[in-house]
């Protein structure tokens, strides 16, 4: 007898509804409790919450921000005082005194521009007379750190100044239309023009040195008169500029041109001094070594401190030269007598002095002279004049200065200018045969012909 498959449903059976209704209602339950206790979960007033969900008590806090700062943590023991400014109870002196802590630590973490920003809420806090000299200390050392030299000086101005006064580089030194230029618009604008001279420099320069020449720059602008002269020259190019916008020369195609030419320029030069920055590290022993291996480039040569009389006639110098050896002085014949006016008044003295085998300031080039000069046992006026494009010179040798060794500390600069040089050469070199490997780079040198024929036609 064959079997027959069946392929009916299954008779549903009738649901439980009331069993239904319960698990519906204890599911809602269940989800209530839930939002409650995420809602109302417990908090103690002045507890911080750590990583595990556990908390910290405020002296627990402070501890731990102590600790992190004991083992050179700055930047983390900065954040924990926050924590602690956040759940702690404090009064404004309590307040004052902690930003002024954070302060510190973002300061000792090289974190400059936000050291500052905390002692100024410090002082906003609270003024404290306790803090106040250090406040001013602190925040000098993090403007001279981070190179912002103007607003370090406006910085000085409003601490020192005695009386109230609007807040300095606030005074308007120009105008244009409605826009007013303020002076610390100005020296942030010389500053920044500064910075971008340097920048080729800087990829080989500690911030210390890089600040430091910085700093010598921005002293050439201390005179009113050349922050005006550059004033001038800034407001002269910034309305040729305004100018050259409002007649669309931006979207000429001269000029899109000459602006790809500048931006290439301007990327190829910021990617090598990464380059330059990320191969380039000169330590102190590197700077002492490199010294010590040429020192024969650091001899200070011989100097020597003369006087001279200038007259037309040979014969009028052998003749004054006659009077001095027999006791006139040489500085009163020089007023009578010299025909050069620079120096006649000051008896002949010639101010800059002379170097072995150099040229002679205020005479000219004259090999003899120079030999004759540091040939001879000052002080002493040399026994025949010495004919030149001027006339005829009388010299008086006042002073001989001996050619010495100068030391490290003198011409460490100049090392370090000198060494970074060559290394810069080296990692240009190497870098631009890596790229040109990179890119496949093939040049053609038979297509420029050969080397000495090109010369010749070239001479013909």
């Amino acid at each position: 007898m064959e079997e027959k498959l069946d392929f009916s449903l299954p008779e549903k059976k009738p649901r439980n509804m009331a069993g239904n209704w319960i698990l519906i209602v204890l599911l809602l339950i269940l989800i209530g409790l839930t939002a409650i206790n995420l809602t109302t979960k417990p908090t103690s007033q002045g507890l911080t919450p750590d990583v595990a969900g556990r908390s910290f008590s405020p002296e627990q806090t402070k501890q731990l921000a102590a600790k992190l700062a004991q083992r050179n943590l700055h930047q983390r023991a900065a954040k924990v005082w926050e924590d602690y400014l956040a759940v702690g109870t404090l009064t404004d002196t309590e307040r004052a005194r902690t930003l002024f802590l954070i302060g510190t630590l973002l300061e000792k973490a090289n974190l400059y521009d936000q050291a500052i920003e905390y002692f100024y809420r410090s002082e906003a806090i609270a003024e404290l007379d306790e803090l106040k000299p250090q406040i001013s200390a602190h925040i000098k050392d993090c403007f001279e750190k981070i190179g912002s030299f103007s607003a370090l000086r406006y910085e000085m101005m409003d601490r020192t100044s005695l009386e109230a006064s609007p807040t300095a580089g606030a005074k308007v030194v120009a105008e244009i239309g409605a826009e007013k230029i303020t002076e610390a618009d100005l020296d942030a604008a010389i500053e920044n023009d500064i910075e971008n001279q340097l920048e080729p420099m800087a990829s080989f320069m500690t911030a210390e040195q890089f600040n430091k020449q910085k700093k010598r720059m921005l002293d050439q602008y201390k005179h009113p008169q050349t922050k005006q002269q550059y004033l001038q020259s800034w407001l002269a190019q910034e309305l040729l500029y305004r100018q050259a916008l409002e007649d669309g020369l931006a979207e000429k195609p001269e000029a899109k041109k000459l602006i790809n030419q500048l931006t290439r320029s301007a990327l190829s030069q910021l990617l090598m001094n990464n380059e330059l920055a990320s191969k380039i590290n000169i330590t102190e022993t590197d700077l002492q070594t490199f010294y010590s291996a040429n020192k024969d480039n650091y001899i200070d040569p011989a100097k020597a401190a003369i006087s001279h009389i200038l007259v037309d006639d040979e014969q009028q110098a052998k003749d004054l030269i006659e009077r001095i050896k027999n006791s006139e002085d040489f500085a009163e014949l020089a007023k009578q007598f010299s025909k050069d006016e620079s120096t006649k008044q000051t008896g002949g003295k010639i101010d800059t002095e002379v170097q072995k085998g150099s040229y002679i300031p205020g005479i000219g080039t004259n090999d003899q002279l120079n030999e004759k000069i540091f040939a001879a046992e000052p002080p002493k006026v040399l026994d025949e004049p010495f004919k030149t494009d001027k006339g005829f010179e009388i010299v008086k040798v006042e002073s001989i200065t001996p050619e010495r060794q100068m030391s490290f500390d003198e011409v460490r600069q100049q090392v370090m200018t000198t060494l970074a040089n060559q290394k810069r050469q080296d990692v240009q070199r190497d870098y631009i045969k890596q790229m040109m490997d990179k890119y496949n780079v093939i040049i053609h040198t038979s297509a420029f012909g050969n080397a000495q024929e090109n010369e010749s036609e070239t001479e013909k």
